[in-house]
């Protein structure tokens, strides 16, 4: 579809003030119908086509570990599909990320697909922000499935207030960042809570540092996902704390150093 047919997105969503005290309470909220069904039937296909085209995992299922089973993972696809950045670039989404950290204006981060295999593994426990060289409480994904999905598909799950001491661990997404996740959140009670039924452009907010996970797909059908990831306009890039964070600096806040206003080229401020 010609750039100029898709939906244009930028009509303001009625994000409440009970959104915004659940999303800073928990640490993460979910919202009905951020997107139409229509409105994500029409990037379901420049997003879908990308992924095939950019992906590059060849390896069975059986050959990977469990962060390459969990998904099969594109990232800036908004650099590559003008019809992708459309979405990615929406003034609608950015103004509910700008609601919910209560703040003027936000910045791209990047954007990411998530899809997940037919038998694909589950996602490990872990902390969005220990990648980033940010302030990870000033930092939001919008999690949005492109299709109705159930929890079998490999739904969403967070441990509600876990965003409030910050970084927690700095082990990736790995088995053994689920093993210190689990014992973490049972030593501290942090209340799970477990994914749900989410209609295609329903979406998911959360903080950089809220403790999530996603479920194995069980189903016999592809688990469409489209991530976008903002942080508030002014942050300044912090000195990385690991090889993880030194790697988003050059990946995703090009020509930056420790110190400077996060602002390159390639995070854009979104206008609301």
């Amino acid at each position: 579809m010609p750039t100029d047919l898709l939906p244009a997105l930028t009509t303001a969503y009625p994000v409440s003030d009970v959104d915004v005290a659940a999303y800073r309470s928990n640490g993460h909220v979910r919202l009905a119908q951020v997107a139409t069904q229509e409105e994500v039937a029409a990037y379901r296909v420049p997003v879908a086509a990308a992924v095939e085209r950019l992906s590059t995992e060849t390896r069975p299922l059986a050959e990977r570990d469990s962060y390459g089973m969990a998904f099969l993972q594109v990232m800036n696809l908004w650099r590559h599909d003008e019809d992708v950045a459309r979405f990615v670039m929406a003034s609608r989404f950015a103004d509910v990320a700008a609601h919910l950290l209560g703040v003027p204006r936000v910045r791209l981060y990047h954007d990411q697909a998530l899809f997940k295999e037919p038998g694909g593994g589950y996602t490990p426990w872990h902390q969005d922000a220990m990648y980033w060289p940010l302030d990870g409480s000033r930092c939001l994904t919008m999690w949005m499935p492109l299709v109705d999905i159930t929890p079998a598909h490999g739904g969403l799950a967070f441990a509600s207030g876990s965003h409030v001491d910050g970084p927690l661990s700095d082990i990736g997404i790995s088995d053994a960042s689920e093993e210190h996740f689990d014992r973490l959140l049972t030593e501290r009670g942090l209340v799970v809570d477990e994914p749900v039924a989410m209609r295609a452009g329903d979406a998911s907010f959360h903080s950089g540092w809220t403790v999530h996970k996603a479920l194995g797909n069980s189903s016999d059908r592809m688990r469409e996902v489209m991530t976008v990831i903002w942080f508030a306009d002014g942050l300044t890039v912090l000195e990385p704390a690991n090889s993880a964070q030194a790697n988003d600096l050059t990946s995703w806040l090009p020509g930056l150093a420790p110190g400077d206003v996060a602002a390159s080229d390639a995070n854009p401020a979104l206008p609301r």
